[in-house]
C-alpha cells in the first residue's frame, strides 16, 4: 500500500530502520458512533483537518527515518482502497495489510508471530492523529533495551497545555497518567502480555481493571497510591519476567486521540496551529 505528501521527517535514502510499526485501523464490534453518525464505514476514515485519520498516521510513520515496514491491521481493506486519502497505501511495498482476528489481542499476536514482522515493533492506533516525528523519536529512544514500553502523559503536562481536555487517569503515587496510544514490543517474548490484554480488552479505559489481572496485592498497592509509575512497571515486569518501562511523554498531544466529537474539534485546532507555525 505509496502515500503522497509524506510529512516532515522523511528518511534519507539508505538510512537503516530501527523498528517496524503496526497500526490498529479496524472497527470494534457494533461499530463506532462517530463513524456511524457521519455515514462512514470505518472510524479510521473519518476526515480530520481535511484528511482521513489513517492517512495522517501512516504518513508520519512512513516518513520517519527509524520506521521500516508499517503493518496495517483491519477487518476489511476495501474501504481504504476506495478512499482517496488511503487508496495509495496499497501500492506501497512497506505497507503490509493484516486481517484482524476476533479481538485486538489475538490479532496482534498473529501479526507478531509472522516471519515478516521484525522486532522491535511500535504499535499505535489510526485515531492517534497528532502522532509526530518528535514523539516517535522520544518514545523509541526511551524504549530501547526493553521488552515492553508504554507511553503515557502526566496530568499536569496535558492540562498545562490544554486545560479543557478530559482524559481517563490512572492515579499513582507521584502523578496521574493517561495512556498515549504508543506501545513498544522489543522482543517476541513480549507477546506473552497479550493474554492479559485479552482479559481486559473491553475495559481498557479502566486502569484499576487492568491491574486486577496481576493479583490483589498489586491492585491494593496501586489504588492506595503506594507505588510510583516506575515501581508499578517493575513489579508487573518481575511477575512476567519482562523488562517493562513506562515512558512519560513530554508532548501533551501524545494522549489526545479522537474518540469523540470534542476530541475531533480540539485535534483540528492543534493541526491548524501546527500548520500556521510551520508556514511562519
Amino acid at each position: 500500500m505509496t502515500t503522497e505528501n509524506i510529512s516532515d521527517g522523511i528518511s534519507d535514502a539508505g538510512t537503516p530502520s530501527s523498528a517496524d510499526a503496526l497500526v490498529l485501523a479496524g472497527s470494534r464490534p457494533g461499530g463506532d458512533p462517530m463513524a456511524d453518525s457521519r455515514g462512514i464505514s470505518v472510524k479510521a476514515l473519518i476526515p480530520v483537518a481535511g484528511k482521513a485519520m489513517l492517512a495522517h498516521v501512516t504518513e508520519t510513520l512512513l516518513g520517519h527515518k527509524a520506521i521500516g515496514n508499517v503493518h496495517m491491521l483491519a477487518q476489511d481493506f476495501a474501504p481504504f482502497r476506495a478512499d482517496a486519502d488511503t487508496s495509495g497505501l496499497e501500492s506501497n511495498p512497506r505497507v503490509l495489510a493484516q486481517t484482524s482476528s476476533a479481538t485486538i489481542a489475538t490479532s496482534l499476536d498473529k501479526v507478531l508471530d509472522e516471519e515478516d514482522t521484525r522486532f522491535p515493533v511500535l504499535i499505535t492506533t489510526a485515531d492517534n492523529v497528532l502522532l509526530s516525528v518528535p514523539m516517535i523519536d522520544d518514545f523509541l529512544s526511551a524504549a530501547e533495551d526493553t521488552d515492553i514500553a508504554i507511553a503515557v502523559v502526566e496530568k499536569q503536562v496535558l492540562l498545562h497545555r490544554y486545560p479543557a481536555s478530559r482524559r481517563t487517569w490512572l492515579k499513582l503515587r507521584g502523578g496521574h497518567y493517561s495512556g498515549a496510544n504508543l506501545f513498544y514490543f522489543g522482543s517476541p517474548k513480549a507477546r506473552q502480555i497479550l493474554r492479559y490484554w485479552a482479559e481486559v480488552e473491553q475495559d481498557r479505559k479502566k486502569g484499576w481493571k487492568i491491574l486486577t489481572i496481576f493479583g490483589p496485592w498489586l491492585l491494593f498497592l496501586a489504588v492506595t497510591r503506594l507505588l510510583t509509575v516506575d515501581q508499578l512497571a517493575a513489579r508487573v515486569g518481575k511477575k512476567l519476567g519482562l523488562a517493562i518501562r513506562i515512558v512519560p511523554m513530554a508532548q501533551a498531544e501524545a494522549c489526545i486521540d479522537v474518540d469523540k466529537d470534542s476530541d475531533l474539534e480540539m485535534v483540528e485546532q492543534i493541526i491548524a496551529a501546527r500548520n500556521e507555525a510551520a508556514s511562519a
